[in-house]
């Protein structure tokens, strides 16, 4: 019987079925997939074939199909192993804040890298927008921000999730399409996600007063269906992250998806041009020029060191 992956614990797979059934899988303790090494050999989107749970038996995992893509991230510090954030989506939305608390233009620009090197659209969603309402320097802050972002390519969205502004904005957005939700914790993914599926009531937590961070609500990825749009239209929402390692990139096409530093590439003097050291380098001249943002070339930089091949100890 074939299905699609809705839920991953960890332990146990839920598997919607082609007849419309849920059911709660298992997966062998040496199932693999070939040329990929991974915490999680099967991720939510993944499209599969159990067998029967006919007889009270134990529904397994038994293949899956080849994936259409996938999203990645390290796994951890002290590993080059990768952890599957979801697979066949259309898109990935970024949830952040830009207060309350705060997210890192390198977390961005590390995560926005990732799925240039998959070849998967990203959205950046700036949420808690109302908390900057009354300070002409964080209304400054979150222009420059979404213009940074904007003139880059990329879709920014300014939402309030308390206020519900921007909201719909978003759900056109989804309108269609298979998303991946992802963030670190307390940006208000959860409350969005709420918004954007009446009666779902995924758990919030409040932010840490002490360390203005967010603590863990999702604790597992889940897909659900968006109510009031297009058949197919689909959310995966991921537990919330700290940092986001990057994995796999070749040290010579970091720059390649960080789109502006890929523009003026092209007139370097060596092909081969990581934009560090090297004469002729058009990357650093713009950077001088103020064509380049200072913040994104720091992230640029510090994804060459993840590409190290000394920065991290290979797994076991």
């Amino acid at each position: 019987m074939k299905g699609i992956v809705i839920k991953n614990t960890g332990s146990d797979y839920l598997v919607h079925t082609e007849n419309g059934e849920n059911v709660s899988c298992k997966i062998k303790g040496n199932f693999r997939l070939k040329g990929i090494r991974t915490t999680n050999p099967v991720a939510v989107g993944d499209h599969v074939t159990i067998t029967d749970s006919a007889g009270g038996d134990t529904p397994y995992i038994i293949s899956i199909e080849p994936r259409r893509n996938y999203i990645i991230r390290r796994a951890s510090n002290l590993s080059k192993q990768a952890h599957i954030l979801a697979s066949n989506i259309d898109q990935v939305c970024l949830v952040v804040t830009l207060a309350h608390p705060t997210t890192s233009t390198t977390f961005i620009d590390r995560f926005l890298a990732t799925a240039e090197a998959y070849r998967i659209p990203a959205v950046i969603i700036i949420n808690k927008i109302d908390l900057l309402q009354d300070n002409k320097d964080d209304i400054d802050y979150l222009g420059a921000v979404k213009h940074l972002y904007e003139s880059i390519g990329y879709k920014v969205c300014a939402v309030s999730a308390k206020t519900g502004e921007g909201i719909d904005g978003i759900r056109s957005l989804l309108d269609g399409k298979v998303t991946l939700f992802s963030g670190n914790s307390g940006v208000g993914k959860s409350t969005l996600i709420n918004l954007l599926i009446p009666g779902i009531n995924l758990a919030t937590a409040e932010i840490s007063s002490t360390h203005d961070t967010g603590m863990h609500t999702t604790t597992f990825s889940e897909m659900f269906d968006i109510p009031g749009l297009q058949n197919g239209s689909r959310l995966i929402d991921t537990p919330g992250v700290k940092g986001f390692g990057t994995l796999e990139f070749d040290r010579h096409e970091v720059g390649h998806f960080f789109p502006e530093i890929f523009r003026y590439s092209h007139d370097c003097k060596y092909n081969n041009c990581t934009h560090t050291c090297e004469p002729g380098c058009a990357v650093r001249q713009a950077l001088e020029d103020h064509l380049i943002s200072e913040s994104r070339f720091s992230s640029y930089l510090s994804v060459l060191e993840d590409s190290a091949d000394d920065k991290y100890r290979k797994g076991y």
